[in-house]
């Protein structure tokens, strides 16, 4: 539980289904939230659309317990729920614990941003008496406020997909620029520590850098190059970096700083993701691959060059005006693969550590 601090209002259209809220608006809502990071920062638009519709009803979020601390500074949200699912039957007894916590709570809406067919269930077993969400997964008869997305919903920015859903099905309508994300203050101390003990050029600029990628190799730009990005950003600005991921991601992270003779500061596994919000704003700019951290330095309004591979920016870009994405648009792009079934990765090794380096600095000349 934490305090509610409200949000500006904002006008909007409301979707004709609205109506079926005139009469019984909904008091208690449950926002079953999705699964990945980078998707967590898009969906900030939609989670923020319920709590400008809604400023009076107690809105509380589910939602993974490694994501949890995302929403550490976002004191308009009344409630996080976090959770765990383990396999075998340690999953079975997760599953009936969340169900029962949900059903303890006493929603009377519950609005599901994944797909699955799972979510639709949890919140239909908790009794949940409004739910909703986009048909699929064959979970149509568990929701009672439904749509299928329409087409800009499947062609527009990722960020439209969450806010049609609440159009279609009339819990709110939205700004898809609502995105921005909220720093804990007890994070932004203890990161200012953290490179106040590791830094040794203090009042040099500072970038952040996430080398890896949790999709696979056709989103990672090779390791060898960050190590010479390292050094390049050195030798222009005297700068600093700070490699920043998952805890998986450290291996990867300490194999880039030994790659380079500047070297770097490894955060990667050391943070929660409210740390890592922290932490990234505290720094000059971002340069890094499509992932999780592209997604929240975009959000947070730093300078932000984020590296496309097989994915496809105009779907799943980085958020914000001071984000700007380097891509090679080849014959074979977007081919939204793991792996380069040409074995080649054209598509990042064209890209070169002096392009990157120009494009930031681009970003924090304008900024």
């Amino acid at each position: 539980m934490r305090r509610f601090e409200p949000l500006d209002a904002r006008a909007g259209a409301v979707h004709n289904n609205a109506l079926a809220f005139v009469s019984d608006p909904p008091r208690r809502i449950l926002v079953k939230e999705v699964n990945w990071l980078g998707d967590l920062v898009m969906s900030l638009p939609a989670l923020r659309a319920i709590r400008r519709a809604r400023p009076d009803a107690h809105l509380a979020v589910l939602v993974k317990r490694e994501l949890a601390s995302f929403f550490d500074g976002a004191a308009w949200l009344d409630e996080v729920i976090p959770y765990t699912v383990g396999r075998g039957l340690s999953g079975f007894m997760d599953r009936r614990r969340i169900v029962g916590e949900i059903r303890s709570r006493k929603f009377d809406l519950g609005v599901l941003f994944p797909n699955s067919f799972e979510s639709a269930l949890w919140i239909a077993m908790a009794g949940i008496k409004r739910r909703a969400g986009f048909v699929g997964d064959a979970r149509g008869a568990m929701l009672t406020l439904k749509a299928s997305p329409p087409p800009e919903a499947l062609s527009r920015h990722q960020v439209n997909y969450w806010l049609a859903m609440l159009r279609e099905t009339g819990v709110a309508d939205g700004d898809a620029n609502d995105f921005a994300i909220d720093v804990a203050e007890k994070h932004r101390e203890r990161m200012r520590q953290f490179l106040v003990a590791n830094r040794r050029r203090a009042g040099a600029p500072i970038f952040a850098i996430a080398p890896a990628a949790a999709y696979g190799p056709a989103k990672e730009w090779p390791a060898d190059r960050y190590g010479a990005l390292i050094d390049l950003l050195a030798r222009r600005d005297d700068a600093e970096v700070v490699l920043v991921g998952a805890p998986s991601e450290r291996a990867k992270c300490e194999e880039v700083a030994a790659s380079s003779k500047s070297g770097a500061i490894v955060a990667a596994g050391g943070t929660n993701i409210g740390e890592l919000i922290a932490l990234l704003s505290l720094c000059d700019g971002f340069i890094g691959n499509d992932s999780g951290c592209a997604h929240i330095a975009g959000a947070l309004g730093i300078p932000t060059v984020a590296i496309f591979g097989s994915t496809n920016p105009e779907r799943t870009g980085p958020l914000g005006s001071k984000a700007r994405v380097i891509y090679r648009k080849l014959e074979c792009s977007p081919c939204l693969a793991r792996t380069c079934r040409f074995g080649h990765y054209n598509c990042l090794t064209q890209i070169e550590a002096a392009e990157l380096v120009a494009a930031i600095e681009m970003l924090r000349a304008d900024s």
